[in-house]
């Protein structure tokens, strides 16, 4: 591992977590990984307000100390802000600047570290067994990766696997011994409660180290048969997609991408085969693993030896019998073995059904069977829609196109009526439908964009915008309502046909 400059640089995305007003900071950047993790990635600085406002944290919170917080975040790089310039109206709009905010690719990960770590307790460690399984069949797959057919995406995607699950691996079962063997974890295995489940634990555990031992052999001889060939054609199909993959802002060399590709393979082949008269990680599991189970059961014997000592059956059961023998009747002596012997917590399962008789009398096994559909209350079911045989839409299809060229046609026809001398002006248009005003401030949008101020109509005439007025306001006019706008003309290069 090399100590870098990048390494050493201070981390200003992590100032707002011990930073004053770190309540709001926090609180403004988890509104933004929520609305993050739904794909809507940009936010206006009223929709952080209002999201704020929802929470009942801030009764007394300013759009001003909004602006304040968004611009501090800003500042320390969590945030970026983009100025949107496509609602802009008029030009004291555009001078009123309104921003967009997204979160940085440091600010999201520095976010979502945050909520791991709210999470912990939650999330846990385990020991999953396919992840070996999935190894085992990831490493049997090299060879076929070294061939000169292979696609360099396909074993980037290959290798991202492999390296993933083994990494979550490696860290699952460390965090999960490590919880075992606990102070907190060998309190509790010496409690009574731990009884309940400690035939769970023991079970799972075993089940591990039967996969663990499955798979593990098979690893570590598919490992060894890897050629140094085969370890340079497939690296170097992976360097060369990592090193085609567009990055904005970021310059990564050939050397880095290659000395992690190599560190980690290395990783892997140690873990798994050890190095030199070291034993392997995998043994070090295996041997970790056996001792939990051995103290597991070596507490478990102490606590049911412990109980035993204060337990008596044969006293029990004469204390039943002495009961059953201070009875009035056999009815009390029924209702005492109900109560003693008898299920307890019993469910029943209630539905609508159409019965034969009414009589109470009856026994439910004289009833007719009849079947009960149950359906998963979750809310990701969804009921299999009925599929339909597919229809002719060609009418409705030519019905429509027709419609919606007698549209095109009516609003060419008006436009044409606005046009004088070839030349639209803004400022002398009459009232006008807002369909036409739509069109028009279309045609003015794509001039505006274009650098040559030029642009085509649907039809395909070409025009230019005259800004020479521009200085002047004239006010649009619709039947909607008006806006005011610097005076525009469009000037069309082609006559009408």
């Amino acid at each position: 591992m090399q100590i870098t400059d990048k390494t050493m640089r201070p981390l200003t995305e992590a100032k707002y977590l011990n930073a004053d007003n770190v309540n709001r900071y926090r609180a403004i950047m988890r509104i933004f990984l929520m609305h993050y993790d739904k794909l809507k990635y940009k936010l206006y600085q009223e929709d952080v307000y209002e999201a704020m406002q929802e929470t009942g944290l801030f009764a007394d919170y300013r759009i001003e100390q909004c602006r304040q917080d968004l611009d501090m975040l800003t500042e320390w790089k969590n945030l970026e802000a983009y100025q949107d310039t496509r609602r802009v109206a008029s030009i004291e709009e555009f001078k009123n600047k309104k921003f967009e905010y997204s979160m940085t690719d440091v600010g999201v990960e520095v976010e979502r570290l945050v909520q791991r770590l709210e999470n912990l307790h939650i999330e846990g460690a385990s020991l999953e067994p396919s992840l070996l399984e999935r190894i085992r069949k990831y490493i049997s797959e090299f060879a076929g990766m070294a061939e000169d057919s292979q696609e360099n995406s396909r074993v980037y995607a290959w290798w991202s696997d492999l390296s993933s699950d083994f990494v979550r691996l490696n860290q699952n079962y460390k965090d999960y011994m490590s919880n075992l063997s606990s102070v907190k974890a060998e309190q509790m295995m010496q409690t009574r409660a731990f009884l309940t489940f400690k035939d769970q634990l023991v079970e799972y555990l075993r089940n591990f180290i039967k996969n663990l031992q499955r798979n593990v052999g098979a690893i570590e001889e598919e490992l060894r048969q890897v050629t140094e060939e085969q370890k340079t054609a497939v690296f170097g199909k992976v360097i060369a997609y990592e090193l085609s993959i567009p990055r904005i802002g970021e310059e990564i060399t050939r050397e880095e991408i290659e000395q992690k590709i190599y560190a980690r393979w290395q990783s892997i082949f140690e873990w798994f085969c050890g190095t030199g008269n070291d034993d392997n990680e995998a043994a070090k599991l295996f041997d970790k693993t056996n001792d939990i189970i051995r103290k597991i059961t070596r507490y478990a014997t102490q606590i049911s030896e412990k109980n035993a000592l204060g337990a008596n059956r044969r006293e029990e059961y004469r204390r039943v019998a002495e009961i059953f023998l201070s009875c009035a009747d056999m009815k009390h002596a029924h209702r005492l073995s109900a109560m003693v012997f008898g299920l307890e917590a019993t469910a029943h399962l209630k539905a609508d059904v159409i019965r034969e008789t009414d009589t109470m009398n009856g026994s439910v096994y004289e009833e007719a069977p009849f079947e009960i559909k149950l359906k998963p209350r979750i809310r990701t079911y969804k009921e299999r829609a009925n599929r339909s045989e597919i229809r002719d839409m060609s009418r409705e299809k030519a019905i429509a196109r027709e419609a919606l060229l007698r549209e095109q046609e009516a609003h060419t026809a008006k436009l044409r009526e606005l046009e004088q001398d070839g030349r639209i002006d803004f400022g002398a248009l009459p009232v006008i439908e807002p369909e036409i005003r739509e069109i028009l401030l279309n045609w003015l949008s794509n001039a505006l964009e274009d650098s040559s101020k030029t642009a085509r109509t649907e039809d395909g005439r070409l025009f230019h915008l005259d800004e020479t007025d521009i200085r002047q306001k004239c006010v649009l006019r619709a039947r909607d309502g008006s806006m005011t706008m610097p005076r525009f003309v469009l000037v069309f290069e082609e006559a009408a046909e």
